[in-house]
């Protein structure tokens, strides 16, 4: 079996534990399955994707994103009101809670800054806009991807796309 390096046209699967500069944990995959994607094909953020080339199954590292390298930064007039209806994730939506919003670009993540009982007040920066994060990551495999995979941009399979 050849040693695969992460490199353009690469499937990897990984996991990952993400702290913020407070050292506060914002995700942890560790104990779940490893996730899977298309090195070199964006999808990863710019900044942990370009620290995860050239590594190779069974590697660890750890990787510090500032904002720009990250969700980017905090930008000005993003708030606006919807309707509640509008919001998706709970039953009853608390300040500081995170849900989602259907928009013509797709769905985006947005977080509640004043809910009322017809209309809601949101932030539609990233919730980790702003934050320098850091990743700890644990490199669980490395694989040639396949000819569809690289087509279609993005890896199949365990830990990754299902069509």
């Amino acid at each position: 079996m050849s040693i695969v390096k992460i490199e353009k046209d690469k499937v990897v699967q990984f996991t990952y534990k993400m702290t913020d500069s407070e050292n506060n944990t914002l995700e942890d995959s560790t104990d779940g399955m490893p996730m899977a994607y298309l090195h070199g094909h964006n999808g990863l953020l710019a900044g942990l994707e370009k620290a995860m080339q050239g590594h190779l199954a069974g590697d660890q590292f750890e990787v510090t994103l500032a904002p720009e390298e990250a969700y980017g930064l905090m930008q000005d007039n993003q708030q606006q009101k919807i309707p509640m209806k509008h919001l998706q994730g709970a039953k009853k939506w608390k300040k500081g809670m995170v849900g989602v919003v259907h928009t013509e670009q797709g769905n985006k993540r947005v977080t509640v800054i004043k809910p009322g009982k017809f209309m809601v007040l949101v932030d539609f920066n990233h919730p980790f806009a702003g934050k320098t994060l850091i990743f700890a990551v644990t490199v669980a495999n490395v694989r040639e991807a396949t000819g569809e995979e690289i087509a279609h941009g993005h890896a199949h399979g365990e830990g990754g796309h299902h069509h």
